[in-house]
């Protein structure tokens, strides 16, 4: 119960802002699965969440191939990059480096819309090569964090969308639910191979975490942007006061 209770949890908070993995892995810790298993099996089960929560989303797709192709070629690299990380490296040293990340992430967000007053197009429309090369070196950094750990990712894909000139934040979250998908979906093919994925308590969330995904989804549509605007950043400065507290 505990499971299925943190995968809609998880889901629905990964659909509307990102930020489910605090739910979901401290969860799995709780009920006795160890640490890197926990992240494993808290990464497939919010992937297909996420997966559900894009059905939702599906007709805020709006970007042009010339924008999405390089974004995605760079989630999958970097999301296959951060799983081995995980699989090879100890966490300690990037566990300390995570919450000056957060931070970063999330003062982005809240200053996206003025960093981007001159040049609202950004890649909302025909992105400049200037703004593709941008975006997708940041996402690439980001999609090898996703593939690390994922806690925030959404966070920190929303923060490179407002940054780069996405105003619509129902747009935003659709991108950002398809780029999340990417990075957890090749982190999860090396996690399945690494047999890291503890099967049992990963169904049960993961059934939670579909539940969760859409219909989170589906009505945060219909709330006011400003108010999925002051989710997002109550979530990302909940993470980053967190993650410094872990740390230090």
């Amino acid at each position: 119960m505990v499971l299925f209770v943190a995968g809609i949890l998880g889901g629905a908070v990964n659909a509307v802002a990102g930020g489910g993995s605090f739910v979901a892995f401290p969860a799995l810790l709780f009920v006795g699965v160890p640490p890197i298993p926990a992240n494993a099996t808290n990464c497939f089960s919010l992937w297909v969440g996420t997966s559900a929560s894009g059905g939702a989303y599906r007709n805020r797709f709006s970007l042009s191939r010339r924008v999405m192709v390089p974004l995605v070629l760079t989630s999958v690299i970097g999301g296959l990059l951060g799983a081995f990380l995980l699989l090879k490296t100890p966490a300690h040293t990037f566990m300390r480096v995570l919450p000056w990340l957060m931070l970063g992430a999330t003062l982005l967000f809240a200053c996206g819309k003025k960093l981007t007053r001159r040049r609202p197009s950004g890649l909302a429309h025909d992105a400049s090569t200037a703004a593709l090369v941008g975006a997708s070196v940041f996402e690439f950094i980001v999609a090898i964090y996703g593939g690390y750990f994922g806690g925030g990712v959404g966070i920190m894909n929303l923060a490179m969308l407002a940054t780069l000139g996405m105003t619509d934040i129902h747009a935003m979250n659709a991108l950002k639910v398809l780029l999340g998908g990417v990075i957890n979906g090749v982190a999860v093919v090396a996690f399945i191979a690494q047999g890291a994925i503890y099967w049992p308590q990963g169904i049960v969330m993961t059934v939670g975490a579909i539940v969760g995904g859409y219909f989170a989804a589906h009505y945060a549509q219909k709330l006011p942007q400003a108010w999925i605007r002051a989710f997002v950043l109550l979530v990302g400065t909940g993470m980053t006061v967190y993650f410094f507290l872990k740390a230090y």
